[in-house]
Order: structure tokens, then C-alpha cells, then sequence
């Protein structure tokens, strides 16, 4: 585990009140950076500030407005922002690919994407006035490679991974770096509905993801998408063929279908 100092330091976490989020809230707060929490679930959103000594913010993540408001209440209260984790996400529950549930659909779509897009937006002029700082959002390994059975949730992560790598150079000659974390199956809950069907597939702790993020903080480069899997050192992906962050060639990731 790398330990970053983060001591005068602030951070804003979307989905921050469980799972990964949660897990990040405290290891951000542990290291000694001051701490915002954006959640539609306002009782866990305020319970773990309260636990922190960090800040509160509900509010639905997939409302442009709900993301401006969010980064400038936290630079406000703060004075400064430095960290952004645009971490909120969920699944659709459907394939996708036949029958479509269009509500479902523009709610992935919302969360997953749409959030990403209006986080970053609205980060960037804070992290300006910071002198720079990290924006990192929470993909998945379905932003690397199919996840059979859930295309949407699929789409979304590969327009999260594409985002990542064609905003970053943009910002990084500001110094503000932009990462994507992508981890495998994850034991929050997120997967609760889907763990029974999984069977011995490993799972990662919301505390291995969290591991990775505070590696991309310490020596990550813009635009890198860092995998994350069971019993592997997390590290960014070399994508085959294509320009970008260190090139280099893929490692072998799971086989999700054949695992």
C-alpha cells in the first residue's frame, strides 16, 4: 500500500457514502486531506462526515447544476480543491441489447457518463485556481474489454476510459492530471444483486481499489487507466496500437466469460 501525505490537501468524492467511495472517503480524511461527500444518500453522506470531519453534500450527481454546486461548496469550505474522484456509478440491469428499458437506460447513461462529463467540468476552473491537481474517475475493466451479458454498463465504462485519455492531455500542461481506475468485480454494493451468480469469481475489497488510487496519486501519468485485479499490482493499461500514456502492450486481463 503507498502512502501518500495529503496533508493540507481537499478532496470531493461522488458516490462517497459506500463502497468504493466510502473506502476512499476515509483512507483521503486518513492521509490527511480534507474531505467533501457527494451522494443522493444524504443519512450516509452526513454519518460518514460527521466520522471524518468532513463535508456533506447530497444531491443527484447526474444534474449539471448538482456538480457545479458540489465543487463550489467544497472549494468554498475548503478554500481550495485539489482532488476530485468522480466515483458514482451504477448498473442498468438490463442487457441492452434487445427489449431496451429507456429510463434505465438514460439513468446509466446519467450516472455513469454524464456525471464524469460534468465532474470534470466542473473541476477543471477550481483545480486551476489550486495551481493544479488530480481528477480521477472510477471506470471498470468493462472500460477495457466486453463484459458479456451487460453491454450498457459496458458503453458506459469504455466512454469513461476514451474521455479520460482524450481529456488529459489537454489539461495535464496545466498540472491537471487525469486517471481512470479500472477494477475488476468489486464486493460493494453495486454487486449485491449479481454476487450469488458469480460463484467463486474473485472479488476485490473496496480497500484494493482505494490501494490503486492512492498509487495513481503518488506515480501516475496523465491520461493512464490503471486495471485493477485480485492478487495482481494494479498499474496502467498499455493499450495495443494506439497512441496514448506510455503505449506499451496489454497485459493479460480476466477472461470474464471463460473465468
Amino acid at each position: 500500500m503507498v502512502n501518500v501525505d495529503l496533508k493540507g490537501k481537499a478532496a470531493l468524492v461522488t458516490g462517497g457514502a459506500s463502497g468504493i467511495g466510502e473506502a476512499a472517503v476515509r483512507r483521503l480524511a486518513a492521509a490527511g486531506a480534507v474531505v467533501a461527500i457527494a451522494d443522493r444518500d444524504e443519512a450516509g453522506a452526513r454519518a460518514l462526515a460527521d466520522k471524518v470531519g468532513g463535508l456533506a453534500l447530497p444531491g443527484d450527481v447526474t444534474e449539471p447544476d448538482a456538480m457545479a454546486m458540489a465543487v463550489d461548496i467544497a472549494e468554498d469550505s475548503f478554500g481550495r480543491l485539489n482532488i476530485v474522484l468522480l466515483n458514482a456509478g451504477i448498473t442498468s440491469g438490463q442487457s441492452g441489447i434487445e427489449n431496451l428499458d429507456l429510463a434505465a437506460y438514460r439513468r446509466i447513461m446519467g450516472v455513469n457518463v454524464d456525471h464524469v462529463v460534468y465532474g470534470l467540468n466542473a473541476a477543471v476552473p477550481a483545480l486551476r485556481r489550486a495551481g493544479g491537481g488530480n481528477i480521477i474517475a472510477t471506470a471498470s475493466l468493462a472500460g477495457l474489454l466486453p463484459l458479456p451479458g451487460d453491454a450498457l454498463y459496458t458503453l458506459t465504462k469504455h466512454a469513461v476510459v476514451g474521455y479520460v485519455r482524450s481529456a488529459a492531455p489537454t489539461l495535464a500542461p496545466e498540472g491537471i492530471r487525469v486517471n481512470a481506475i479500472c477494477p475488476g468485480f468489486a464486493d460493494t454494493p453495486l454487486l449485491k444483486h449479481a454476487k450469488d451468480q458469480l460463484g467463486d469469481f474473485p472479488l476485490l475489497t473496496p480497500e484494493d481499489v482505494v490501494d490503486a488510487i492512492q498509487a495513481v496519486l503518488d506515480r501516475g501519468e496523465p491520461g493512464e487507466c490503471w486495471f485493477v485485479q485480485p492478487g495482481r499490482e494494479p498499474g496502467p493499461y498499455g493499450f495495443r496500437g494506439v497512441p496514448g500514456p506510455k503505449g506499451g502492450v496489454a497485459p493479460p486481463l480476466v477472461d470474464w466469460e471463460n473465468h
